[in-house]
């Protein structure tokens, strides 16, 4: 019988990616011993201002140079060239429809944990993946294992808690040193930083 393939989907803004992200998705790949991570850029997020955004050719670009290096890493354009708002249900059925006999784990911020009901039609997230949440924002460990088995209880979600990996990094912290013309090396790719440079992204 053949073996599943375990797919990662490394879903973000990433706008743009940096070290954080890369550093994430290699240790949920390492833990739950992933055949492959797909880095999402989104297209137009329903639930951020997509004026502070930067084009999706760009987010693409930037990600793809970003897991160059990788080889179970790759970039897909699914949500990029799809029309409208994007949403996470929509882009798990088509990456199923795709890989129909692969099992798929989604990434996210423990703080997700507490907002995901309202992302739309977030039963069928819960029925067509594996979560596995990575330690973020203010909630203590407690209150993130409560929500976990409280999303378990009532829609049998499949959660994973990847042990603590923490980076102090943010896209909004980048995008702030470029607009006051300061370094951002070290804090993502320096293929990124070039591209960045080449096409005088988040510039005031």
């Amino acid at each position: 019988m053949k073996k599943e393939k375990k797919i990662g989907i490394m879903g973000g803004t990433f706008n743009p990616i940096h070290y954080g992200h890369l550093l994430l998705a290699e240790a949920a790949r390492e833990f739950a011993g992933l055949d492959e991570v797909i880095f999402i850029p989104s297209g137009n997020p329903y639930m951020k201002d997509s004026e502070e955004i930067e084009d999706g050719v760009h987010r693409l670009a930037m990600a793809s140079l970003a897991i160059l290096s990788n080889p179970y890493f790759s970039v897909s354009d699914i949500e990029i060239k799809r029309n409208g708002n994007t949403y996470t249900y929509e882009t798990l059925e088509e990456l199923k429809e795709k890989n129909p006999n692969a099992v798929f784990y989604f990434m996210i911020g423990a703080d997700n944990l507490f907002s995901i009901e309202n992302w739309k039609y977030s039963d069928k997230i819960f029925s067509g993946c594996t979560l596995i949440a990575a330690a973020r924002g203010k909630k203590t460990e407690d209150e993130i294992i409560r929500q976990v088995e409280r999303l378990r209880e009532r829609y049998h979600a499949k959660i994973l808690l990847l042990p603590e990996k923490k980076i102090d990094l943010s896209s909004t912290e980048i995008r702030e040193h470029l607009q006051a013309g300061k370094s951002v090396r070290y804090m993502t790719p320096e293929d990124v930083c070039s591209y960045i440079r080449e096409h005088r992204l988040y510039q005031k």
